[in-house]
């Protein structure tokens, strides 16, 4: 870099490449090319360099084997390096000096970033997972509400952070620059609970501030599953540039990687894709639709899989999709059109308990096997609930769904959570979507404005973007909480929410079209033999909820421990485990509670280092307090030891 910091990068190249350049592809992440990451990047990034494409993945500035210190997500040093990296890469002998740049969450993001600068070597993107607004659709904040993802994740780059550079590649320097990392990362959760509003930090790097900024093509993908799917749409919408999406059954993985829907082929949709950018061939995607969706059929909440088919849409906003409205009364949603005197001026009444959400799953999908909404029976037994008529004809959506309604609240600060759920007539029910608004932020997050008691107030939340097929003879459910504990944390004091008859659902119905019978099947996954590994332990997915009855204590724990693996080639063993626990006592909102215990381990020989990191966040009605604790080994002995003890003042959060 050009103030003289070194990036370490892993570069696959075809045999020829020096001979006859090829255009680059680049990622560029902070999970470390070496290691962690190493199975996954080569089974890409080597398809890629077969199929003619020099690839390149480079840990950033502070992470993997890359020298420096990382302090938080998509500083403007980040993207300056990423900027530098492409000038780096378009003089290579090997490179034509077109490149594009891939990448799924956090390579999502920056891709979009640096795009937005507009860097004359970079000819296209493929963004997958990612957001155009770090406030609105991230994993830190939904609706003005604060989600537990933005401990988890937290917690995750934590431990990130304080792993240590391969000796093997650094040489002797690897202690000192461990030990820079485990002192100067720092606590991002705190930085992130220091800006609970939609201020100048998540405004920069957000795209969504200037979509004009983006010159070249955009290749949007997501899933249904995964908490970014609303990006995709957005990028649509707002960009005056050559772009397509695909949005699949999948969540927070690789298209061809993922689940609970089918995976498939898309290394090679990615290579149509830059053949047609960065070579200028035609592989005959030109005329393809600019949407291509998976439409989810109706399934049991207990199946670990989304069936259904591909549609597809010419443009977007498409103008075949009606947003539909029904009215809501006590209890029902109206599929006929009503007049409101026969609604009734009914007041309903909720405050749900912290149980509502439970069994909602993560807010991003990572884990399949556990990690799904389930049976949303109990979550709606806890809230205010409205229901169709069983249905006479199938109907299918593909949008945001959207519900209206009057209400007022006996406190200043409130949360509401809309869930939009399918119900089978044998009674279960299964999530299709859902929201979450914070109602101090109902006119906007960036000056959000405390409630005024008793008040009665119209307010409008938007759900994540589906695509979903309710079946005749299935019911629609609207379900409306004041709470959704632990997917977001709750409000400061439990609030007792009036809803009054009248409000009303909008569904974006889309009517059958014979399009979808030609759109070909998306393939089967192919890629390229990953490098060899031994497994050594399997990885242990858990989820659990227990109530002592006793004690009347109620604790979610999830267990998330990666397979313990050895890499051949670098003769190194490498592990990954992770405990996330959500407590409440008594129904109590000053008890919420939420730990993360995070231990990784790389052994090689009689080298072995080991980082052993712990977060709790707790609150109060006043203040957030965050209690961690970071421990790193060389063999037996501890080598550092740091503790932070943070207050935060709510913020109307």
């Amino acid at each position: 870099m050009p103030d003289g910091c070194n990036l370490a990068a892993k570069i696959w190249l075809p045999k020829d490449a020096e001979e006859n350049p090829v255009p680059a592809i680049l990622e560029y992440i902070p999970y470390r090319k070496r290691d962690f990451k190493a199975v996954r990047d080569s089974q890409i990034h080597r398809y890629f360099a077969q199929q003619g494409y020099a690839c390149l993945r480079v840990d950033l500035r502070g992470s993997g084997d890359s020298e420096g210190i990382l302090k938080d997500e998509y500083l403007q040093q980040e993207l300056d390096d990423g900027v530098e990296i492409l000038k780096w890469a378009a003089k290579q002998s090997w490179c034509t000096g077109k490149i594009g740049i891939i990448g799924i969450s956090w390579g999502g993001f920056n891709g979009l970033q640096i795009a937005a600068m507009n860097p004359p070597e970079l000819k296209a993107i493929i963004t997958i997972c990612s957001s155009d607004d770090r406030y609105t659709d991230d994993v830190h904040y939904m609706g003005g509400c604060m989600l537990t993802d933005n401990l988890s994740w937290a917690s995750t780059m934590f431990s990130y952070n304080s792993i240590p550079p391969d000796p093997a590649i650094v040489g002797e320097r690897w202690k000192d620059m461990w030990l820079e990392r485990l002192e100067g990362s720092g606590l991002w959760l705190k930085k992130w609970l220091d800006h609970q509003h939609r201020d100048d930090y998540w405004k920069h790097a957000s795209v969504a501030e200037d979509y004009g900024a983006i010159k070249c093509p955009v290749f949007a993908v997501s899933g249904w599953a995964d908490g970014y799917s609303n990006t995709v749409f957005r990028l649509l919408e707002h960009l005056d540039v050559p772009r397509k999406a695909l949005i699949g059954g999948w969540g927070h993985k690789y298209p061809h990687l993922g689940g609970p829907g089918p995976a498939t082929d898309f290394l090679n949709e990615a290579v149509r894709w830059w053949d047609r950018w960065l070579k200028d061939i035609d592989r005959g995607d030109r005329d393809e639709p600019i949407l291509r969706a998976w439409i989810q059929d109706s399934v049991s909440p207990i199946i670990a899989k989304r069936p259904g088919r591909w549609i597809a849409e010419n443009t977007w906003p498409s103008s075949r999709i009606e947003m539909r409205e029904f009215v809501l009364s006590p209890g029902k949603i109206h599929l006929e059109p009503v007049e409101p005197k026969d609604t009734d001026d009914a007041e309903m009444r909720i405050m749900s308990p912290l149980s509502v959400g439970l069994f909602a799953g993560k807010w991003y999908s990572y884990s399949e096997s556990t990690d799904l909404p389930n049976d949303q029976s109990e979550e709606d037994g806890g809230a205010l609930v409205f229901d169709s008529p069983e249905l006479e004809e199938d109907i299918e959506i593909l949008g945001a769904p959207e519900v209206e309604l009057k209400l007022s609240s006996d406190k200043p600060i409130t949360m509401v959570a809309i869930r939009l759920n399918d119900v089978c007539r044998e009674g279960t029910s299964t999530r299709v979507t859902y929201g979450l608004l914070n109602l101090t932020h109902r006119d906007g997050h960036g000056c959000p404005q405390e409630l005024e008691v008793n008040h009665t107030y119209t307010i409008r939340v938007r759900m994540n973007h589906v695509a979903q097929k309710f079946p005749a003879g299935n019911k629609i459910r609207v379900a409306v909480s004041t709470s959704y504990w632990p997917l977001a944390w709750p409000s400061p004091e439990p609030p007792n929410l009036t809803v009054r008859s009248g409000g009303k659902l909008f569904l974006p119905v889309r009517p059958h079209s014979d399009q979808d019978s030609e759109i070909p099947d998306m393939g089967q996954p192919v890629m390229a033999e990953p490098v060899p590994t031994i497994l050594l332990a399997p990885a242990h997915r858990e989820w659990t909820v227990t109530h002592n009855l006793a004690t009347n204590d109620v604790t979610q724990k999830i267990i998330n421990n990666d397979a313990k693996i050895r890499l051949d080639e670098i003769d190194l063993e490498m592990q990954k485990d992770s405990t996330e626990i959500y407590t409440y006592c008594n129904n109590n909102y000053d008890t919420v509670r939420g730990e993360v215990l995070t231990t990784c381990s790389l052994k090689r020989r009689d080298w072995h280092a080991t980082s052993i990191t712990r977060t709790v966040l707790t609150s109060t009605r006043t203040h957030f307090y965050i209690r961690a604790t970071l421990d790193a080994y060389e063999g037996d002995v501890r080598i550092f030891s740091k503790s932070w003890d943070e207050a935060i003042p709510r913020e109307m959060m």
